[in-house]
């Protein structure tokens, strides 16, 4: 069993914490046994997976593949893995692109199996971004808040210098579940916005992000600064929802403040 990573403490003072010891923690799940098994195993059988319906068969080639995505949800979903697999990323009217959430055609893409060639070095992308989930999995363990920070950091850094619209860049983010978490708490929006047209959607995100961060354009979006605020403001009001939690000291304070 995996240990998870525990800061010790919340909100941003938790979030620096955690940003000073990353590349420590990083580089120790990258040594860890199960994590090595799996990224070698990867690396020395996936030249042998030439079709889609050979990696949904193997089940650790799949269950590694998904994990470096984000999709370790969708294990046992191998039939919609596989139709993702074999969609053709050129193709706009495939099934992977008709799906909102990109991290499909990511996969899609970085596979080549239904059309376009295997992204090079298929090997060590997968499993530099097995050890990045692996990282944030452990994290999550501890305070989900922030493994959703940090998805929101990198999943950011993928829409950096993208040549999309903003208004596509929008449909992404709100079609990503994790990522569109941060983004309603950063602004403070409850689920129901869900459940509006997606339009309207759209609109209500796209004005928060001008008010809240000073921009609702992915060329500001992107950049380290205000990546930073989103998480800032998201780490605090999910402080904010969060209720302290007793402990044996509780009473104590009650009484001396006279509650």
């Amino acid at each position: 069993m995996s240990m998870p990573i525990v800061i010790g403490i919340g909100g941003i003072a938790g979030w620096k914490i955690l940003q000073r010891s990353e590349a420590r923690q990083i580089q120790s799940i990258a040594k860890d046994p199960v994590v090595q098994r799996s990224t070698t195993y990867f690396r020395e059988n996936i030249a042998r997976a030439t079709k889609a319906e050979e990696l949904v068969k193997d089940y650790r080639l799949l269950s590694t593949a998904l994990s470096a995505f984000g999709l370790e949800g969708d294990i046992a979903n191998k039939a919609f893995i596989r139709k993702v697999l074999e969609s053709d990323p050129a193709d706009k009217k495939s099934l992977v692109n008709r799906l909102a959430d990109k991290r499909y055609l990511r996969l899609a893409e970085a596979f080549g199996y239904g059309g376009a060639k295997p992204r090079e070095g298929l090997a060590d992308t997968v499993g530099q971004a097995f050890v990045q989930r692996e990282y944030e999995r452990r994290v999550g363990e501890g305070d989900e808040t922030m493994r959703l920070a940090l998805n929101a950091r990198r999943e950011l850094g993928q829409l950096a210098g993208r040549s999309s619209s903003d208004r596509t860049l929008w449909f992404e983010v709100l079609g990503n579940p994790p990522l569109r978490k941060v983004f309603e708490g950063a602004f403070g929006f409850s689920e129901s916005y869900g459940r509006l047209p997606i339009d309207r959607q759209v609109e209500e995100f796209t004005r928060a992000s001008e008010r809240i961060l000073g921009s609702a354009s992915f060329k500001d979006l992107t950049q380290p600064q205000t990546v930073d605020r989103l998480v800032q403001n998201y780490m605090s009001r999910s402080q904010l929802t969060v209720s302290p939690v007793p402990n044996r000291y509780s009473a104590a304070l009650t009484l001396l403040s006279g509650g």
